[in-house]
């Protein structure tokens, strides 16, 4: 069954020029656009179908892309949300991660790219092309890191793991446990240290020395 995407983007061209690019993806499939956060908000009140993600613009008028991410982070976590804009500036990027934003992409990504972002944001939870991963990087490594924080010999070891290329069900096997397992150390780690992906826990890993062999 292909995953759902809404567009969400007030340049009505744009947005049908995206959807009939993710028409030509094997595994996901666009079943509506809204012009902006309150007409999205509007679709789900009139029981449009929930998608299992959304591309979300930025710059739109009346409810902006902050602002959407945010409304869709305390209501529908479940969603994953894809930020598909012109802005690539620091201060955007990190504000629409806090607010919820699972990945970042620029509109001129090249389709090839779209569709590998969608996939891995659908496996992994999260995609952030390189570009976007330095920005984070780079702000979060100058975040103090609370000193009395406890972590466990077995969420060290998962810790080590994250800034591989590794699977959550490929760091299971080399961790011998279930994936759930493994899945609970990373729930318990965001908790514990307020990140939300596993690009966050990443840098903590190796900015705390816990990615070393």
């Amino acid at each position: 069954m292909k995953k759902t995407i809404v567009i969400v983007d007030d340049h009505i061209l744009i947005a049908k020029a995206i959807e009939g690019i993710i028409h030509n993806f094997q595994d996901f499939e666009v079943i509506y656009v809204a012009e902006n956060g309150k007409d999205l908000i509007q679709k789900f009140e009139s029981n449009n179908q929930i998608p299992d993600i959304i591309l979300l613009d930025i710059s739109m008028p009346m409810m902006d892309g902050f602002e959407t991410a945010l409304w869709l982070k305390e209501n529908h976590p479940e969603i994953k949300v894809m930020a598909l804009s012109m802005q690539g500036e620091d201060k955007s990027v990190i504000k629409m991660i806090k607010n919820g934003a699972k990945g970042y992409l620029l509109k001129n990504t090249h389709p090839k790219d779209l569709e590998t972002a969608l996939s891995k944001l659908n496996s992994d939870g999260f995609f952030y092309p390189e570009w976007a991963s330095k920005i984070i990087f780079s702000n979060l490594s100058n975040e103090e890191v609370e000193k009395n924080i406890k972590i466990s010999e077995r969420e060290k070891e998962f810790l080590k793991y994250t800034v591989t290329e590794l699977s959550y069900k490929e760091i299971a096997d080399k961790m011998c446990c279930s994936p759930r397992t493994v899945e609970s150390y990373r729930d318990q780690l965001c908790d514990k240290l307020d990140l939300k992906t596993r690009v966050g826990l990443a840098v903590f890993a190796i900015k705390n020395g816990f990615a070393e062999s």
